[in-house]
């Protein structure tokens, strides 16, 4: 049976460990796992079904209301942001998803927090004290469906406008596993293709096709029906039809946390911290706490 999942992570533990062309290693920090997974070359590439790059894989415990600008999550992932992305020059930061289905509404909320600076600029940024900021701009395009118009359409004609250093896109992600939905953070340096968690994929936007960097940052939101029965239940117990009995119409089923409103909004907020953070180093969580929240 084929698990779906967008996590390198999960990808590597259903392959083993001894893979060749992947470089691996894990740290914690507190209470807080960070697993750095590397592809080199184009044989584990087509193993892992993953491009080549770098992902970042930080686990962190379930979310909750009460975290500020000390939090050591903004920190480590503000941190692993900035490790990626170019030292200087314009960002373009992009929310992909549909507000109106909250699982997906991820990248267009969390851009909602993300500090737009790119027309603060002269005399207003200087008698502000914020001629510092580095130049951002955020946009939430929207979904094929509504608007008629790709996401990667979107972002190349902006990005050919704009010409920024490099593009962030945020994006809900799928796992395997529901211990990882509302409190991982996958980041990486191969772009994104949208849909694909949950069988609908659209063009792939990445370095290849906008001719910028392009870093990736997503939480998993959702679990294929099928892969958390098969997980549920002991592996020699699985009917051998299971996808039909999961899915008897033939339509892929999702499941997805009672509480996912809550789990989107802190998740949102805390990825839109941790971008600022990790794009305006000479101010502090602090201020920036301020101006956003």
């Amino acid at each position: 049976m084929s698990f779906r999942t967008d996590l390198a992570l999960e990808t590597r533990e259903l392959l083993g460990t001894n893979i060749p062309g992947i470089k691996h290693n894990e740290r914690m920090e507190d209470n807080i796992k960070i697993t750095n997974i590397e592809i080199l070359n184009d044989s584990a590439s087509q193993s892992l079904k993953k491009p080549k790059g770098k992902y970042v894989t930080i686990e962190f415990p379930t979310l909750t209301d009460n975290f500020q600008h000390s939090d050591k999550r903004i920190e480590i992932v503000s941190k692993e942001i900035a490790s990626l992305i170019t030292n200087k020059g314009l960002v373009l930061v992009v929310g992909v998803g549909n507000t109106d289905i909250t699982p997906d509404a991820l990248g267009p909320k969390a851009t909602s927090y993300i500090l737009a600076t790119r027309h603060i600029k002269g005399e207003l940024a200087r008698s502000t004290g914020l001629d510092k900021l580095r130049p951002v701009s955020a946009i939430f395009p929207g979904v094929l469906g509504q608007t008629g118009i790709e996401t990667s359409e979107f972002i190349t004609s902006i990005v050919n406008k704009l010409k920024p250093s490099c593009v962030i896109i945020i994006d809900a992600l799928a796992s395997k596993q529901a211990k990882h939905l509302g409190c991982t953070i996958q980041i990486s340096n191969t772009g994104i293709t949208p849909g694909s968690g949950v069988g609908n994929s659209r063009p792939q936007i990445n370095k290849d096709t906008l001719n910028v960097p392009v870093i990736s940052i997503g939480v998993p939101t959702v679990v294929d029906a099928s892969t958390l029965a098969y997980s549920l239940i002991n592996e020699d117990k699985a009917p051998e039809n299971l996808n039909e009995v999961i899915s008897p119409h033939g339509s892929d089923m999702m499941v997805t946390p009672r509480e996912i409103d809550l789990l989107i909004e802190r998740a949102s907020k805390l990825i839109g911290l941790s971008i600022n953070c990790a794009l305006q180093k000479d101010f502090s969580a602090e201020d920036i706490y301020l101006l956003v929240c």
